[in-house]
């Protein structure tokens, strides 16, 4: 199957009702091809992380739509009746902070969600080691987090956001913690493994190192986005 991506139609999220109801998303519109990474930037408050936590099936939008690849997953309520598969099959999720398991070493940090999944355990290692060495990192394929360094938590932390193959990645303020040449390691690592994956990624950033490398940026302010060109200096 061809994989089309992440499509978001009119989506809104309102809190609470009557006098005291606050629209925090309000028609939101956005598309994100397979292979692409995108920005999504914004003021503290302006709805990121409202719209981060609808696209993750973490909380409900109040209307809308959403397609994830050629399956509509919300239409005015969830089309799927397993939320809990759909975050861990069909999302995968990088955080500002790793969350690795500390007592799993890398291996294993990578292999648990597949596991999960039911695919067997040497299959699932297997595919760990895989993106642990295009990542760069199979040499600390036996470490434990505490025995790595924060630049390659974070490698850790991405082969286990794109183990399953999702067909879209929510990246949350990745590069914060890092450094400049971390920063620009860890968005070239997306930019790669997106088009390796045909994976569609969404960035939510505030760090202006890596905001010239998206050829599209969607502005969120108050709830409404802005879609527009990035510089584009990204990694071909």
């Amino acid at each position: 199957m061809k994989r089309q991506g992440i499509r978001i139609e009119r989506l809104s999220k309102r809190y609470g009702a009557g006098d005291t109801a606050f629209l925090a998303l309000k028609d939101v519109n956005m598309q994100v091809a397979p292979g692409e990474v995108v920005g999504l930037i914004g003021p503290s408050g302006s709805g990121k992380s409202t719209l981060l936590k609808c696209l993750g099936a973490v909380i409900d939008p109040t209307s809308g739509r959403m397609t994830l690849d050629d399956r509509v997953i919300y239409d005015d309520g969830w089309k799927v009746r397993d939320l809990g598969a759909l975050r861990r099959d069909q999302i995968g999720f990088v955080f500002q902070a790793p969350y690795l398991i500390p007592f799993l070493d890398a291996t294993d940090n990578v292999a648990l969600l597949p596991m999960l999944a039911g695919v067997p355990n040497d299959e699932a290692r297997r595919r760990a080691l895989e993106l642990l060495t295009a990542l760069d990192v199979q040499h600390r394929a036996k470490a434990m987090p505490s025995q790595l360094s924060g630049g390659e938590q974070q490698r850790v932390a991405i082969a286990r956001g794109l183990v399953n193959r999702p067909p879209v990645i929510l990246a949350d303020e990745p590069t914060a913690p890092l450094d400049s040449q971390r920063a620009m390691a860890v968005i070239r690592i997306l930019n790669d493994m997106a088009r390796r994956l045909q994976t569609a990624v969404i960035v939510v950033t505030h760090d202006e190192k890596i905001i010239p490398t998206f050829k599209r940026i969607y502005h969120i302010r108050d709830g409404v986005t802005h879609e527009e060109a990035g510089e584009g200096r990204g990694f071909e």
